[in-house]
């Protein structure tokens, strides 16, 4: 079951359930920004299958191996490293479903959190009193801060450092663009 929480203005006290992000009207799209973030996976499910045939090969070949000198409790072994690896490649891809989202209308600048277990937080902050912070030069370290009557949300610390420079960079430019406009 996916649970659900909205924060407004980034207030400490849950607000009830969350409901969808708003949704542009059909007569004008008012957003200006809109991002989903996700984090980086660099194995397709070809080369997992790959990776696990040869991990199985090789361990049933060195298990059988053992087994046929009479030293048959390593093929449990063999086993036990068969699920392990499988184990860490499915925690490895449940991580994968962390998601983000950011948008930004006219109004109002939305920030959906999706955690691997499907609980999902939101923050809903006024842009014209919001500011993009990161460090400079984009290291390891560098965090994407949304700075917002005196609080901090950090967004895609799961990225790239050159990921998070450049989500920075577009985030704050079109801040800037709204800001700029209806100044």
């Amino acid at each position: 079951m996916r649970k659900a929480a909205i924060i407004e203005d980034m207030a400490p006290e849950l607000a009830g359930r969350a409901r969808d992000l708003p949704a542009p009207t059909a007569a004008g799209d008012d957003r200006i920004y809109d991002a989903i973030l996700y984090p980086n996976r660099s194995l397709p499910t070809t080369g997992f299958i790959a990776v696990m045939s040869i991990v199985i090969g090789v361990n049933l070949t060195l298990g059988l191996a053992f087994y046929m000198i009479g030293a048959w409790p390593v093929l449990g072994f063999c086993g036990l490293d068969i699920f392990l690896v499988w184990l860490a490649f499915r925690l490895s891809y449940r991580q994968g479903r962390l998601h983000e989202r950011v948008r930004v209308t006219a109004e109002d600048m939305w920030v959906a959190r999706v955690l691997p277990s499907g609980h999902e937080t939101r923050w809903r902050l006024q842009p014209y009193w919001t500011q993009i912070a990161i460090d400079r030069p984009v290291d390891h370290d560098s965090q994407v801060r949304v700075l917002s009557k005196g609080r901090t949300l950090i967004l895609g610390s799961f990225l790239s450092p050159k990921e998070r420079g450049e989500f920075a960079d577009a985030l704050g430019a079109a801040i800037a663009r709204l800001k700029k406009g209806h100044a």
